[in-house]
C-alpha cells in the first residue's frame, strides 16, 4: 500500500504545483480593459484619484477639468520616449487651450525634483500631477511609459497611446476639442 502512495502523492503535489502557476500567470496577466472598450467605441469612465500639482501645495483630481478635454500624458523625467514628446505635447497644448482643452501630466513614480527639472528643461506650461506610488497609472493599465489617454468634456477615455504619442494622435485629440 505504501509503494502506491507514493507515486499518487507526487502526482497530486505535481497538478497541484501546475494549477498554481496557471494561477499565477493569469492573475499577472496584463489589464486591456479600457483598451478593449475604446477599440469598441465605448467611452468608460476615466479612473481619477485626488493627487498633489507639481510645483503647487495644491491637489487636483482629474474631475476638477471636466468640461475640458483633456489629453493625459503619464511621464517620467528618466523615460526617453517621454523625452522625445516632450516638445511636441507643449506645442499642442496652445492649441488646445483655445477649445477648452488642456493637455495634463501625469508624472509617474518620479521624484519631485527630477520631474521638476524636466518640466523646465523642455518649458512645459500645462500642468502634472505626481502619481508617486502610481496607482493612478496602474486604473489606467500603464506598463510601460509613456502612455497618453484623451479624455471628453464629460470625463470619459476616447482614445489611448501606449507609447509615444505622434502628430496624428494629438490632431485626433483636438479634433475632438473642436467639435465639442
Amino acid at each position: 500500500m505504501k509503494r502506491t502512495a507514493l507515486p499518487i502523492l507526487a502526482a497530486l503535489a505535481a497538478v497541484a504545483v501546475v494549477g498554481l502557476l496557471v494561477y499565477g500567470i493569469s492573475a499577472r496577466s496584463d489589464d486591456h480593459s479600457l483598451d478593449d472598450a475604446v477599440a469598441h467605441g465605448q467611452l468608460p469612465a476615466a479612473p481619477d484619484r485626488r493627487l498633489p500639482l507639481l510645483g503647487s501645495a495644491g491637489q487636483h483630481r482629474l474631475a476638477d477639468y471636466r468640461g475640458q478635454v483633456v489629453v493625459l500624458n503619464v511621464w517620467a523625467s528618466w523615460c526617453e520616449p517621454c523625452r522625445a514628446e516632450a516638445p511636441l505635447l507643449e506645442r499642442i497644448q496652445s492649441t488646445l487651450i483655445r477649445h477648452r482643452g488642456t493637455i495634463l501630466g501625469l508624472t509617474y513614480r518620479d521624484t519631485t525634483p527630477d520631474s521638476v527639472a524636466f518640466m523646465r528643461e523642455f518649458h512645459l506650461s500645462y500642468p502634472s500631477l505626481r502619481d508617486v506610488d502610481g496607482k493612478l497609472a496602474q486604473a489606467y493599465g500603464t506598463k510601460a511609459l509613456p502612455e497618453t489617454f484623451v479624455l471628453d468634456r464629460s470625463g470619459r477615455v476616447a482614445a489611448l497611446s501606449r507609447g509615444q504619442v505622434d502628430q496624428a494622435f494629438l490632431d485626433r485629440a483636438v479634433a475632438l476639442a473642436e467639435r465639442t
